[in-house]
This record gives structure tokens, sequence and C-alpha cells, in this order.
């Protein structure tokens, strides 16, 4: 499962947050996602946008454990959230600063 752009993460090393802004497929290096063609673009907002594999990615959630989105309804974050957790450990989750 891809995570949607918008949904906002945490880099497993470094702590960095920032919001997922899309898929790139022209990836160099060994990081891949598991289609084995693709990273993830995150945005870190004044900084300048990285390109990461999903292992290194942590979910953020609220504090009812909802996946943060940016400008999503409750609704479609509930939905995302349990699509997300079905595809994902329960470790990949954690709750925003």
């Amino acid at each position: 499962m891809r995570i949607p752009d918008g949904t906002r993460v945490r880099l497993r090393e470094g702590c960095q947050e920032g919001v997922i802004d899309g898929l790139t497929e022209l990836v160099v290096g060994p990081g891949r996602n598991p289609d084995g063609r693709t990273q993830y673009r995150l945005n870190f907002g004044d900084q300048p946008r990285i390109l990461v594999a999903e292992d290194e990615l942590l979910v953020l959630t609220d504090a009812e454990g909802l996946v943060l989105m940016l400008k999503k309804k409750v609704e479609l974050r509930r939905f995302m959230t349990e699509r997300l957790r079905a595809a994902f450990a329960a470790d990949r989750f954690v709750p925003s600063a």
C-alpha cells in the first residue's frame, strides 16, 4: 500500500518530520520502496525535498490514533488509518510531538 500524499511522517533516523509529496521513479541508491522502482518525496517546508524509501518512515498520528494528513476531513483520515494499519506493523505509527 502506498502512503498517500499529504500524510505527515517522521524519519526513523534524525526524527525530522515532513509531509509525503508524491513518488519518484528516478531513484538512485539502494533504498527503494517494495515496488523496487520508487522512493517517496518528502517536503520539510523550508528545506529542499528529499527522497526516502518506505522503510525509513514512521507515520504520525494524533491523540486518537488517526493518521495525520494535511487538509483532510476526519472521515478520510479514519479510512486511511484503517488501510495503513492493515498494511504496516503497529510500530510504524507514532504520535505527533
